[in-house]
């Protein structure tokens, strides 16, 4: 069964199905279990970045949300929180 999802069964890498695999943003929430994968500073989660504290409400290509990533980079954290705001049309 996929680990993410829990009802599909296991047919792309990270132990994920078709559907959460392409699903943006799903794929990066697990660690790569290939041999042949980059691994340390600024790859995947493990050695990476950390995640930003919170999340924000400045919606995608505004002058607040740049301001956001900027922050971010700043620090140090990953630039995207899986709970920031999404432009939804």
């Amino acid at each position: 069964m996929c680990q993410h999802c829990k009802k599909s069964s296991i047919n792309r890498p990270r132990a994920l199905c078709w559907s959460c695999y392409y699903t943006p943003g799903v794929k990066d929430l697990y660690p790569s279990t290939s041999m042949y994968a980059r691994r340390g500073y600024g790859f995947g989660l493990t050695g990476g970045r950390p995640m930003p504290r919170r999340s924000t409400t400045a919606k995608p290509g505004t002058p607040e949300k740049i301001a956001v990533l900027m922050k971010r980079a700043k620090r140090g954290e990953q630039l995207w929180h899986p709970e920031d705001a999404e432009e939804v049309e």
